[in-house]
């Protein structure tokens, strides 16, 4: 008889992520929440389940890494803004697998932290996988798409969004939000900031089974004509509210692979970016080609209970902590390092049909 025991979690971080992760993974009967590592001190020793919004869970947050390890999870669900290196060191080479939605689909543009990172998988026996919704489930979906093809000439996933309600300068600035559109240090920001694209450009062309020349990243940005007020932050007239990168896989000149984000505020854009909807529009061009357009929608029940747009934005962040989590039983029997969607079976969405 196949074991059918609950996988036993840490949840790493109760950021707006990470508060999804808690909600799914607390209700999910395949898995277990046994410990959560709390970033913030004021966080310490609340119970997990209220920092998550869901009620008390029995569970207690703490910054004591060791006592965390000592729980020997079967896998630590990684939700941080951004990767720490050293302490994914330390959670692999305790033995502990890692889903992770910070940033992280190969670890390729982490130079030698890469390197680090599968060291300690080898050293602890340990599972690295990362995810997201963008990237990581679209680029799961293109690969899936070209399955019905005989011939593929070229990949493209390009994601469009209006972010105008979206806050979070922490993370929007780093790709060229709110510069001065003639400020020379703009011009690599986009490609700096969109890093991560460029694995799963790499990711697809694994798929493809195809080696390539260069990946490459064109960018174009786009100003707001007045000020531009967002919750926290005020994006400057004559300043970056338009982001368009285009990560871009090559064969002897040639674009195999594109996977682009076009994302705007405001309705002052200059140039005036139409969008074609928020989501994804998947196309493998070949033989046959195919297409597809990806899109989320709130359920009724979350539409009847909300009461302000800000309650909406929780799409956002399930769509993101989600990937991850299916991913854990494949990860968990998974051989030790680095793992992408090349590695695992397809992932199966296991508990989450209500009762």
């Amino acid at each position: 008889m196949p074991n059918t025991a609950p996988h036993r979690v840490v949840q790493w971080t109760t950021g707006n992520v990470g508060k999804s992760s808690v909600a799914a993974i607390a209700r999910n009967p395949t898995l277990q929440l046994i410990g959560c590592y709390a970033w913030s001190e004021d966080k310490v020793g609340r119970d997990v389940g209220e920092l998550a919004g869901i009620g008390p869970i029995g569970v207690a947050a703490t910054d004591d890494v060791d006592a965390l390890l000592a729980l020997k999870p079967d896998a630590v669900v990684y939700n941080p803004m951004w990767i720490d290196v050293d302490e994914l060191v330390r959670i692999l080479e305790a033995g502990v697998n890692v889903v992770a939605s910070a940033s992280f689909i190969t670890g390729g543009n982490l130079g030698d932290g890469r390197d680090k990172l599968a060291e300690a998988c080898q050293r602890g026996g340990s599972t690295l996988f990362g995810s997201g919704v963008s990237p990581g489930f679209a680029e799961l979906l293109a690969i899936v798409a070209g399955t019905a093809c005989d011939r593929i000439d070229k990949v493209t996933i390009a994601e469009s969004a209006d972010t105008t309600l979206y806050d979070s300068p922490d993370t929007e600035r780093p790709v060229g939000f709110d510069m001065a559109i003639d400020d020379p240090a703009l011009e690599p920001m986009a490609a700096q900031g969109t890093a991560v694209f460029a694995e799963a450009v790499q990711l697809v062309a694994d798929a493809l089974g195809i080696e390539l020349d260069e990946i490459v990243c064109e960018s174009e940005y786009a100003q707001t004509t007045e000020d531009l007020p967002m919750a926290s932050w005020t994006i400057k007239a004559g300043h970056v509210a338009g982001v368009f990168a285009s990560w871009q896989g090559r064969i002897d000149g040639r674009t195999v692979i594109d996977i682009n984000v076009r994302w705007k505020k405001g309705q002052t854009l200059e140039p005036d970016w139409q969008l074609d909807g928020d989501g994804w529009k998947i196309t493998i061009d070949g033989r046959p080609t195919v297409n597809m357009q990806v899109g989320f929608l709130p359920p009724p029940d979350m539409i009847e209970n909300a009461t302000t747009l800000e309650d909406f934005f929780v799409l956002g962040h399930i769509m993101t902590a989600m990937p991850p989590i299916h991913a854990i039983p494949a990860v968990v029997a998974a051989a030790p390092g680095i793992a992408t969607y090349n590695d695992l079976p397809l992932p199966q969405p296991r508990g989450v049909v209500p009762r």
